[in-house]
C-alpha cells in the first residue's frame, strides 16, 4: 500500500474506532469527514475537527507569594502596575506582594479601585491608569473582579487606540483579534472560585444593557498563577461559598457541555479557533478532578475557615476547574447569571464589603443549576449521572431518562446543606422579571451555544421560572 493511501487507511480506522477510554465517554474520535493522500480536508467540514489546549504557567504553595519580587527581578521588571481592591489593600495577602517588591527593589505604582463585580465604567478607569502608567509588568491580587480588570487594562493599554468595544465579544462588542503584545501579568488569586488565574477571559457588567458580558482571547492569560493557599483563609464563609459554587458550575458545564467537534463552524483559520471550545478528552480530566474535590472539601471549606486542608484543596479545585472551562467552555448556567447580576435590584450579599447591591457570581450560576441540567440531561444522561455520582448520590439502579432529575435533586440538596438562598425570588426577582432576564441572556452566544441541548426563548423563559424557587 502507497504511503499516502496508508496514512489515509488509518486516520479511517481510528475515525471509526469506539474508543473505550472513560475521557472520552462521548464520540470524540469521529473526527474525519474524507482523507486523501494523507491529508485531511477540513474545510468542507461545518464543524470542528480539532481542540486546542492554553493555560497559564501554575505555581502552588503555602506562602509561595513571597517569590514574586525575584519573579518581578528575573524578567527585568521596572515599573508594576499592582491592581487591587480597597478591601483587600488593607489584607495579608497584599502585604505580602509589598513586602516582596519592596525587599527586592521592584519600582511600582498600585491601583486599589477594582470594582467587586466590574462594569464597563470600572473597566475605563483601570485601562486609564495603566495608560497613564506605561507599565512593562502587571501584577494582579485578588479575586477574579481583580485579575479580569487587570486583564483588561494591560489589553486596552498595549492596544492604545482601540474602542472599548472593539475587543468584547460578540454581538455585544465587534470581537476583533488582537494586534499587538500584551504585557506580563502575575495574578495572585485569593479566592477560590473564578479560576482566572488560567483562563483569557474578562468578565464585566454591561451597564447599558444591565447584563454581564467579557472579552476572550487567549492572550489574556496571565503569564503566571501564583496560588498561595494561605490567601484563602481571609475569605468570610459566604464569600467562600459563592467561589466554591463557581467552581462546582465550571466543571459541571465544562463536563457537560456540547462537544469540541459538534461545534460550529469549523474555523478556516486556527486563529479563528474559540477559547471555548467544547468539551474534550483533556478539560474532562480537570472537570472531574474538580468535582471530586468540591464534592469532598466545599462544605468544610465554608463551615471552617480554619480548615487548611480544606481550603487549600479548593483553590486547587479552582485551578483545576478553570483549565477545564477554560478551553471546553461553559453553558447556560453561566449565560443565564449574567442578567441574573446585571439586572440587580437591592439584594447584598452577605460577606461582601460593598457599597451597592450585588448578586454575587458564584450564586448568580448556581441558583439555576437544578433547572438547566434537568433539561440539558437527555442529551448526554452518562455525563449528568456520573456528576451526580461524584457529588454522593447512588445511581448504580438509576436509568438514563431520570438523569437530569436525579442531578437536579443532588445539586439541591447540596445547595440546602449549604444554606443558600431559595432561588432568584430571594434574591429579589418575580416572575415580572423573566422576560428582562430571557433579554439579557440572548446575547451571551458564547457560551449558551455550548449547551448540548438546543434552546428557544420559550426553553429560557421556562428555565428562569423553574428557578425561582429551587427547594
Amino acid at each position: 500500500m502507497a504511503g499516502g493511501e496508508r496514512v489515509a487507511h488509518l486516520m479511517r480506522q481510528l475515525a471509526s474506532a469506539a474508543c473505550r477510554c472513560p475521557a472520552h465517554s462521548q464520540a470524540y474520535s469521529h473526527t474525519y469527514n474524507r482523507v486523501s493522500t494523507g491529508e485531511a480536508h477540513m474545510c468542507e467540514r461545518k464543524t470542528d475537527y480539532a481542540f486546542e489546549m492554553a493555560c497559564s504557567n501554575i505555581r502552588y504553595g503555602a506562602g509561595v507569594t513571597r517569590e514574586i519580587g525575584m519573579d518581578l527581578q528575573n524578567m527585568g521588571a521596572r515599573n508594576v502596575c499592582l491592581m487591587t481592591d480597597k478591601t483587600l489593600s488593607q489584607l495579608p495577602p497584599v502585604a505580602a506582594v509589598l513586602d516582596s517588591l519592596t525587599k527586592h527593589g521592584v519600582r511600582y505604582k498600585i491601583y486599589e479601585d477594582v470594582r467587586v463585580e466590574p462594569t464597563d465604567k470600572s473597566f475605563k478607569t483601570a485601562i486609564d491608569f495603566a495608560k497613564k502608567g506605561h507599565f512593562d509588568v502587571y501584577v494582579a491580587v485578588g479575586g477574579g473582579s481583580v485579575i479580569d480588570t487587570c486583564k483588561a487594562a494591560n489589553l486596552y493599554a498595549s492596544h492604545p487606540e482601540a474602542e472599548f468595544l472593539d475587543f468584547v465579544n460578540a454581538p455585544i462588542g465587534k470581537g476583533k483579534p488582537l494586534t499587538a503584545a500584551l504585557k506580563p501579568l502575575i495574578a495572585v488569586p485569593t479566592t477560590a472560585g473564578t479560576g482566572s488565574e488560567t483562563t483569557g477571559v474578562a468578565i464585566f457588567d454591561f451597564e447599558d444593557m444591565k447584563a454581564k458580558t467579557g472579552i476572550a482571547n487567549r492572550a489574556l492569560k496571565p503569564t503566571l498563577g501564583m496560588v498561595d493557599p494561605l490567601h484563602t483563609l481571609h475569605m468570610p464563609s459566604r464569600v467562600a461559598a459563592n467561589s466554591g459554587f463557581d467552581v462546582l458550575c465550571h466543571a459541571l458545564e465544562s463536563f457537560t457541555a456540547l462537544p469540541y467537534n459538534l461545534r460550529s463552524p469549523c474555523p478556516s483559520n486556527p486563529i479563528s479557533r474559540p477559547a471555548y471550545q467544547g468539551s474534550n478528552p483533556i478539560s474532562d480530566v480537570w472537570a472531574r478532578h474538580a468535582l471530586n474535590i468540591v464534592a469532598k472539601y466545599l462544605k468544610r471549606a465554608v463551615r471552617d475557615a480554619g480548615d487548611v486542608e480544606a481550603r487549600s484543596s479548593m483553590h486547587l479545585a479552582s485551578v483545576f476547574a478553570g483549565i477545564g472551562f477554560g478551553n471546553a467552555g461553559v453553558h447556560l448556567c453561566h449565560g443565564m447569571s449574567y442578567p441574573i447580576a446585571g439586572n440587580v435590584k437591592t439584594h447584598r450579599a452577605k460577606g461582601y464589603n460593598v457599597e451597592h447591591p450585588i448578586v454575587p457570581h458564584g450564586l448568580s450560576v448556581v441558583l439555576t443549576s437544578p433547572a438547566v441540567f434537568a433539561f440539558t440531561a437527555n442529551m448526554c444522561p452518562e455525563r449528568h449521572l456520573e456528576a451526580a455520582q461524584i457529588l454522593g448520590t447512588d445511581v448504580s439502579n438509576t436509568k438514563k431518562d431520570d438523569a437530569g432529575r436525579v442531578l437536579a435533586d443532588t445539586l439541591r440538596s447540596f445547595l440546602y446543606d449549604l444554606e443558600v438562598e431559595d432561588g432568584l425570588s430571594a434574591i429579589g426577582y418575580s416572575k415580572e422579571d423573566i422576560p428582562s432576564l430571557v433579554k439579557g441572556t440572548i446575547p451571551q452566544e458564547r457560551v449558551t451555544k455550548l449547551s448540548p441541548r438546543a434552546h428557544t426563548e420559550e426553553d429560557l423563559t421556562d428555565l428562569f421560572a423553574a428557578s425561582m424557587k429551587i427547594y
